[in-house]
């Protein structure tokens, strides 16, 4: 996947945007901190330098979801009466984001690399329990994902996991890969007032999964740190 032409595509704007982000950092146009998050533009401004590195945008204190629905889950989190129950398909800054506002996050991470590399970070949290299941290699997946580079890959293990971890969950984040799958693998391990927070949902693939799923849908489409275009993330609720 790393040769396919998207990766390469995304690989030449990330390493463009951060190093236009030492250049105006260093010519004074951005400073070397970043901006409070209710700057919305100038943080998210601030953002683009640190694209597609997990551990740059956990020092942004963001996840890589839309700013509005940053927002509405930190203030959903900050209302409840008890600490959160977390569990999350898709490991990186929103790991990090959530350990500080959750009384417990359980991550699983499908990309044993990847997984190596954020380690040392997610340890220094202990409220962390980080899981690594890596897709098994078959010619007839029982869960294969749509994401480019993955075919022949059965991810039935990985969206399992949260059979292996005591529930219920009060909040809920798919973001890795088979999301489909990990929205109804989700939905019963999910308590009666939790919330589900479905990144990139302007996917056709995963609006029909939301449709077929007995859930409300609050989307929220917007800015969204180091992106330079806007996107969508969903908050669901069992009806």
């Amino acid at each position: 996947m790393a040769g396919s032409p998207l990766a390469r595509v995304k690989g030449l704007y990330a390493s463009g945007a951060r190093g236009a982000g030492r250049l105006l950092t260093k010519v004074g146009v951005l400073g070397e901190d970043p901006p409070p998050r209710d700057q919305k533009l100038k943080h998210w401004a601030f953002s683009l330098t640190r694209a597609h590195d997990s551990l740059a945008i956990a020092e942004l204190d963001v996840p890589w979801w839309t700013y509005e629905a940053i927002g509405k889950v930190e203030a959903w989190l900050a209302a409840r009466a008890e600490p959160a129950r977390a569990f999350e398909w898709g490991s990186g800054a929103s790991t990090l984001w959530l350990a500080k506002r959750v009384g417990s996050i359980t991550t699983v991470e499908h990309h044993r690399g990847f997984a190596t590399h954020i380690a040392p970070t997610l340890a220094e949290h202990p409220n962390i329990t980080s899981l690594v299941v890596e897709p098994v290699e078959t010619p007839s997946p029982k869960v294969p994902s749509a994401k480019e580079g993955h075919k022949g890959l059965d991810f039935a293990d990985y969206v399992a996991a949260i059979e292996g971890v005591e529930g219920p969950f009060d909040l809920i984040v798919i973001d890795g890969r088979a999301r489909e799958a990990c929205l109804r693998a989700a939905l019963p391990h999910l308590a009666d007032d939790g919330l589900i927070v479905f990144d990139n949902t302007r996917r056709k693939r995963y609006r029909q999964a939301m449709a077929a799923a007995p859930v409300s849908v609050e989307r929220t489409t917007g800015l969204t740190p180091t992106l330079p275009y806007p996107d969508e993330t969903s908050l669901l609720r069992t009806r």
